[in-house]
């Protein structure tokens, strides 16, 4: 048959034109309104996201507006260059990394343009947070549907290039099915608002001619042409996500070319605007979680479940739990769940907490289940159900990597079959994974909806390994198929699966993908390589069998990973948690810039090409990078990431075996000198502390100080004590019964040499508790400073001195106790890094406790009753390494009524002290802690265990003298008034 005149022929992968770098630079840089970086460091923090895949971009630009956008596009075109547009960058098949020029949309283009309550619309720019648009739209008391597990960090645009859908799709749908209108750009600069077209609106746009009337004609030819076909081959499941949605375009229908839109992973247009559809927020939520033998048998019970309409329908199986448990994730969560092999997460919403409970109650009765029987469990309070979510959510990163577990990685992680069939579906991929040597796989995922998730230890190392990978998508999507199911229900094609979309549709709906594809982009400059004429599987993988990374020395130990600098970097698997804005503490610096590079994944990427693996690296001078430095030197060190990545990135530590090879043998930044060896200044300063603070801070002599020990000049030097804690101490001598035994407090710097009297509280609070208290007999230190500024070879020897006096001590059980978070957690975790295989260094991390820690594990006492409200600041490290739960409880004991802040104060020890990082410190304050404190009501207590903490509040006057837990507790044990407030 010959094809129509209008017919567009097939878009073929062209071979793209030499683009001439230097000048696409300057042309941006000139024109567009935003950042344009082609630097280094922006080229390899960009150069992959979550999936197996790594394009080194072009570029990079970040526009201040949609119009700025339009612009770069513009100029991109002047030069024939390719375009990949990025929101969070978490796609897993490879979609947002190219050999392109990136467009960020995350950093400024996230307004909220306008809200319609009555329609239940609104109209966003493509970089908006899902959870920040959702908060935004909090008062109107509606929100946008859909919430894929990375809500804390994914953009409107992203998930309209993928058509993301998440566990609430199961009752409001994929992203496609909330897109009211999409305001898009050509790669040639035709701008427009498409959506449903009727028939009268088609027939006024093609009689006006010019473009917009050139792409409907021909997507309309394309439908003619292939609508027979199209309705065949496309699955009627649920979550069909790969290929095009080109049943949105079928004779009779809608023709709606927004819808057609969304999930062409930026290959055909750029989204400048969106149109979104949206729902009530739910009054009320319960939970049902249903325990079964295994997960197929989970699979095989869905439809009934499906049929009461719950807001979400999840399975997770026994390996999940098992991978969390390994981890130690979400230890209340899996203790709360049914017996059973494997589970099913039924929630329901309702118009008040009684209705929701009620339709819970109907789907037990409905399958015969007894809500007190073994293998059911029943939730209607939102502090359970959010753990139960968290655990469901936290799936990749519990499978990724961890303790015993081989390394997972995603390729075949979201197939989708028929709801009725997923349970045999199941059995079978089971079988599958078992044959390739894959068993240890875990399956979960929107079960409601038969989505499959899953991580696989593909080996992506040797040429042997990569062929089974290849094997194995080839066999899997053969039986994907085989079901009727769709290669992708939520991640997309990419390169990840587009090479297997024939097998699923067939070559004419595939041909059908290239004239779409022609007749928005012709020359193959939007993200080329992705679905249509795609790049290969095995071509551009991150790892692969030409893989040959460096495997420096290192100073630091990494028994968490196998003693490996290059594994301790692959830990980032690129979900993206570290780019959330709320809860936790991770990223303070990425909350603070909203810079990719600035983030932990954007480091640990830096690191990444730093280790020379590919023939390309954007990184080819090593531990002496500029690009890798300039990443590292916004990072607080917090260890924010050691806790809240789910796969334990440690960038603080990184940062640190970084600078001690940045540095080596070369003249380092004074503050490194000032900060980093502060103890040795602190005790000197013990012998005339009158004398050094008034030369620190008086106005002449304390500037010059400042510019030397390159300090910054708008911060106060904190003042020395008139006499150090560990002197006075050591002149007092021990006191009290000491019925419980002895305990050595330790003196950390901070507080021996700077507030020496929250030592004095805690010896007073400890010897009432009926504790001996004791102190070192010399001037010793954890080694912190020295650790932060990466000078690890001194670090090393100090803590070595302080092992060897400790150690008749650590040798008779003797508990430490720390008041600084920062140095109690060297002890709990640093020092085991650097002295790995250490008994006595295992007997410090083990014996070390928190004041906290200690008085909530002693028999019979009771703190003193307080009854206030307080705000309270964990410091990081506590939050990271020891953890706050058991201030809480103790607070809680005392009658406080608290608000524990997240984030991170900003000051981290040199970091706020350092020249040129003020502006950085004072945003991640503002982030969270110095709001939290302005806000509390007149009268409420601060509390800041943590020096850095502290100091931050009283440089910004958020508060005149923040108190210890130790301050607090001895001055409510004497009747005093529990005090200053804020």
């Amino acid at each position: 048959m010959t094809r129509p005149a209008t017919l567009p022929a097939p878009a073929l992968r062209s071979a793209q034109p030499y683009v001439r770098v230097r000048d696409l630079e300057r042309d941006l840089a000139a024109e567009v309104d935003g950042e344009v970086r082609f630097d280094p460091g922006s080229r390899g923090a960009y150069s992959t996201d979550a999936s197996n895949y790594r394009q080194v971009p072009l570029g990079v630009v970040v526009p201040r507006t949609v119009d700025a956008a339009e612009v770069a596009v513009a100029i991109c075109r002047e030069h024939g260059a390719p375009i990949t547009s990025r929101g969070g960058g978490t796609s897993l098949a490879g979609q947002t990394c190219n050999t392109a020029v990136i467009i960020d949309w995350s950093k400024f283009c996230h307004r909220l343009v306008s809200v319609d309550e009555r329609a239940r619309t609104c109209v966003v720019e493509p970089g908006i947070v899902l959870d920040d648009l959702n908060r935004r739209l909090k008062p109107t008391g509606l929100m946008f549907g859909p919430r894929p597990s990375t809500h804390s960090h994914c953009t409107l645009g992203g998930m309209i290039g993928n058509n993301s859908c998440g566990s609430t799709a199961q009752l409001y749908g994929k992203t496609a099915d909330n897109v009211v209108r999409l305001e898009i750009l050509t790669y040639d600069g035709t701008r427009m608002w498409v959506g449903p077209t009727s028939d009268e609106e088609y027939a006024r746009i093609t009689a006006e001619g010019g473009r917009p009337a050139e792409i409907l004609r021909g997507l309309r030819e394309i439908m003619n042409e292939h609508a027979d076909e199209i309705r065949r081959r496309y699955p009627d499941i649920p979550r069909r996500v790969s290929g095009y949605n080109l049943d949105q375009l079928l004779p009779g229908g809608p023709f709606d070319v927004a819808r057609a839109l969304v999930g062409s992973e930026g290959t055909l247009v750029t989204v400048l605007r969106a149109e979104l559809a949206l729902v009530p927020v739910p009054a009320a939520r319960s939970l049902v979680v249903l325990g079964y033998h295994d997960i197929a048998a989970a699979g095989d019970a869905v439809l009934p479940i499906a049929a009461h309409r719950p807001l979400q329908l999840e399975g997770i199986d026994d390996k999940l739990i098992g991978y969390e448990t390994r981890k130690h994730m979400h230890g209340k969560a899996v203790v709360r769940l049914p017996e059973g092999g494997a589970w099913l997460m039924a929630s329901f919403t309702g118009d008040d907490q009684e209705d929701a409970d009620r339709r819970a109650h109907a789907l037990l009765e409905d399958i015969g289940r007894d809500g007190n029987g073994p293998d059911v469990a029943f939730f209607d309070d939102p502090e359970s159900e959010t753990e139960l979510w968290d655990l469901r959510e936290a799936g990749l990163g519990a499978t990724a990597r961890g303790p015993g577990m081989a390394d997972t990685w995603p390729g075949w992680e979201d197939s989708a079959v028929p709801p009725e069939r997923l349970g045999d579906y199941l059995r079978d991929l089971r079988r599958l994974l078992e044959e390739f040597g894959y068993g240890d796989a875990a399956l979960y995922g929107h079960f409601g909806q038969a989505c499959v998730h899953t991580r696989i230890p593909f080996d992506l190392l040797t040429a042997d390994g990569v062929a089974a990978f290849r094997a194995f998508l080839d066999r899997a999507a053969d039986l994907a198929v085989s079901y009727g199911g769709s290669l992708s229900g939520e991640h997309g094609d990419g390169q990840a699966r587009a090479e297997l979309l024939p097998k699923m549709f067939g070559d004419a709906v595939v041909t059908a993908f290239q004239q779409v594809k022609a007749v928005f982009d012709p020359d193959d400059r939007m993200n080329p390589g992705k679905i249509v004429s795609p790049d290969g599987i095995t071509t551009d993988l991150r790892l692969g069998s030409a893989w040959t990374p460096a495997e420096p020395e290192t100073e630091f130990g990494y028994p968490d990973d196998q003693g490996s600098f290059q594994r301790a970097v692959m830990r980032c698997v690129g979900v993206g948690q570290c780019r959330s804005h709320q809860g936790g503490v991770m990223c303070p610096s990425y909350r603070a810039t909203g810079e990719e590079e600035h983030s932990t994944r954007g480091r640990a990427r830096l690191l990444f090409e730093m280790l020379n693996g590919h023939r390309d690296s954007t990184v080819t001078d090593g531990w002496r990078s500029t690009a890798v430095h300039d990443a590292l030197d916004l990072c607080l060190a917090c260890k924010g990431c050691k806790r809240d990545c789910p796969v334990e990135v440690d960038m603080a530590t990184y940062k640190a075996e970084f600078l001690a090879h940045h540095y080596a043998g070369r003249l380092r930044p004074a503050a490194h000198y000032s900060m980093g060896w502060l103890p040795v200044w602190a005790r000197l300063a013990s012998f005339a502390p009158g004398l050094v603070n008034a030369v620190t801070h008086a106005p002449g002599l304390g500037r010059l100080v400042k510019r030397l020990g390159g300090l910054e000049p708008a911060r106060p030097l904190p003042s020395f004590a008139g006499i150090r804690f560990s002197d006075a101490y050591r002149r007092r001598g021990p006191r009290g019964s000491g019925d419980l035994g002895e305990v050595l407090l330790w003196p950390d710097t901070f507080t021996d040499n700077l507030a020496p009297r929250i030592a004095a509280s805690a010896v007073a609070v400890l010897e009432s508790a009926g504790y001996r208290v004791i102190v070192p007999p010399r001037t010793l230190c954890c080694g912190l400073t020295w650790i932060s500024t990466g000078q690890l070879g001194v670090a090393r020897r100090v803590l070595r001195r302080t092992l060897d006096t400790l150690a008749p001590l650590l040798r008779r059980g003797i508990p430490i106790v720390g008041l600084e978070p920062s140095c109690t957690a060297v002890f709990r975790d640093d020092a085991a890094n650097l002295l790995p295989g250490d008994q006595d260094v295992t007997r410090l991390a083990e014996q070390t406790k928190t004041l906290a820690e200690l008085l909530t594990g002693t028999d019979g006492w009771r703190p003193p009753r307080i009854d206030r409200a307080a705000v309270a600041q964990p410091h990081c490290h506590q939050h990271a390494v020891l953890g706050y739960e058991a201030d809480q409880r103790l607070l809680q004991q005392a009658g406080v009524k608290l608000k524990t802040v997240g984030g991170c104060c900003g000051l981290a020890g040199d970091f706020g002290f350092t020249a040129g990082h003020l502006n950085t410190s004072l945003a991640c304050a503002e982030h969270e802690l110095l709001p939290a404190v302005r806000e509390s009501e007149p009268g409420t207590l601060v509390l800041a265990d943590g020096f850095s903490c502290r100091t931050q509040l009283e440089h910004t006057k958020a508060a005149d003298r923040p108190l210890h837990l130790a301050e607090l507790l001895a001055q409510a044990s004497t009747r005093l008034t529990c005090g200053p407030t804020r």
